[in-house]
């Protein structure tokens, strides 16, 4: 009788850096070093993370940026489940809102979808067909030779990609969605409908009590108490191989360290500044890759501004890409008997958006809730903070699969793992789980024999 095995290409543990402590780094260190070998954790900042870091709000600590949990989202809840916390998330049926021709309009519902005032019985059936056609592709790739405008044009017709379509584009890609395939939009369809069929034809939306604030220091000890070394405060300056010599990292402080194989996290462009002796095609094939980055003011209110989760935007003049009321999710016992407000603008990496001092953006997005909601006072603030992200996820041009980078270098022992290797998905901390397991298998191959 056979059965399969499994066993390390390498007989005797590997020494590995990985270079970057957000949630991929995090999973793959815990995946290596549950494969045996030795693992170094580094990051240049104070915490681990990335962008599922949580801060001081006022009183509250809570996200830096709006995360949810979906029921669909498999890998997640797995590594939840890993650490214990799991069985304690709270769910929520959340509803979804449009601020259109100056006014609100419910779109949480089949009713509400009938009577969404922007569009006409046709508009409203060519959208609807839209959604059903593209939550029932299963391969994304071949979308990535349609542009994205022209594809919603195709099905859902020129009034509704003016109306609807392209104010959310530009809201999320700004005019680069021109450059944008039809993959980014089936994507985020893709995942709304796993969400409704796993949530039994309702959208749920998950959070664990803590926030990422709760799950990081469980996972941070995980990792420690499995024998992970981890590094903080660590910024790397450079990774570079002399001839047969084992990789050595150089230290921003001039110190040096060598290791078996060493793993980079960072976004595409900085990745390849922090290894010099990439090719130079090879190194411009990742600081092409097109980001998008985001300015996202956080908004701790005396009360919730409206009902909604999240208030879709399609008219032009406001300085921001939607509202998020994590509040409509979250118990505000979380937040002290408060309401949190998320206010995110998705701009390029050089928008000008990201040299405007907090107190600029502040009357810019306090403004433009003025308008929004009059019911709204600058007295009902209690805390106001702005979180800078130059680079956060990569746009899904057109091609995108034919010209992103292996995970492999020519490097020997050099790997460069990043949000930029999910492909045909969206940007959330499920799709980073699943990459950090995809990437092992270029990472870390095991060899399967029978026994």
């Amino acid at each position: 009788m056979t059965s399969p095995s499994s066993s390390r290409a390498d007989d005797a543990a590997t020494r590995f850096a990985i270079v970057g402590g957000g949630m991929l780094g995090m999973t793959l260190a815990l995946r290596l070093r549950q494969r045996g070998h030795d693992v170094d954790l580094i990051e240049a900042s104070g915490m681990l993370g990335g962008l599922a870091q949580a801060w001081s709000l006022g009183s509250v600590t809570w996200d830096r940026h709006y995360h949810v949990i979906l029921r669909s989202d498999q890998a997640l809840r797995s590594l939840l489940d890993e650490l214990g916390l799991e069985s304690e998330i709270e769910w929520a049926t959340p509803r979804t809102g449009f601020f259109t021709d100056g006014r609100f309009a419910d779109m949480s519902g089949l009713l509400d979808f009938l009577r969404f005032p922007p569009l006409n019985l046709i508009d409203k059936f060519r959208l609807g067909i839209t959604i059903l056609h593209a939550s029932r592709i299963v391969d994304g790739r071949p979308l990535e030779a349609i542009s994205v405008e022209d594809w919603l044009r195709r099905w859902s017709g020129r009034r509704t990609f003016q109306k609807i379509w392209r104010p959310l584009l530009r809201a999320k890609l700004g005019e680069r969605y021109r450059e944008t395939s039809a993959a980014f939009i089936w994507a985020i369809v893709a995942r709304m409908y796993a969400a409704r069929r796993s949530g039994l034809g309702r959208e749920m939306f998950g959070y664990v009590p803590g926030g990422y604030a709760r799950i990081l220091a469980t996972f941070t000890e995980r990792l420690r108490s499995a024998g992970v070394h981890v590094e903080l405060n660590a910024p790397v300056e450079r990774i570079e191989r002399d001839g047969e010599a084992p990789l050595r990292i150089v230290f921003r402080d001039g110190q040096t360290r060598t290791y078996d194989r060493v793993v980079v996290t960072a976004a595409a462009p900085l990745a390849a500044r922090l290894c010099p002796q990439l090719g130079t095609a090879e190194r411009r094939s990742f600081q092409d890759i097109p980001y998008q980055g985001i300015v996202c003011a956080s908004v701790l209110l005396d009360e919730p501004l409206g009902p909604y989760y999240i208030t879709n935007l399609t008219d032009d003049g406001l300085p921001f890409s939607a509202v998020i009321e994590m509040s409509a999710i979250v118990s505000r016992k979380e937040f002290g008997g408060n309401a949190l407000v998320y206010l995110p603008k998705y701009v390029a990496p050089n928008d000008p958006l990201f040299e405007k001092s907090d107190e600029e953006i502040r009357t810019d997005f306090l403004d433009a809730l003025r308008r929004m909601y009059p019911h709204f006072a600058e007295r009902k603030i209690l805390a106001f903070a702005v979180s800078r992200v130059r680079e956060v996820f990569a746009i899904a041009s057109l091609g995108y699969s034919d010209r992103l980078p292996s995970i492999s270098t020519s490097i020997r022992g050099l790997f460069l793992a990043n949000s930029a290797h999910i492909v045909n998905g969206t940007l959330n901390v499920n799709e980073t789980i699943l990459l950090a397991d995809r990437a092992l298998s270029t990472i870390d191959p095991v060899q399967v024999s029978n026994a």
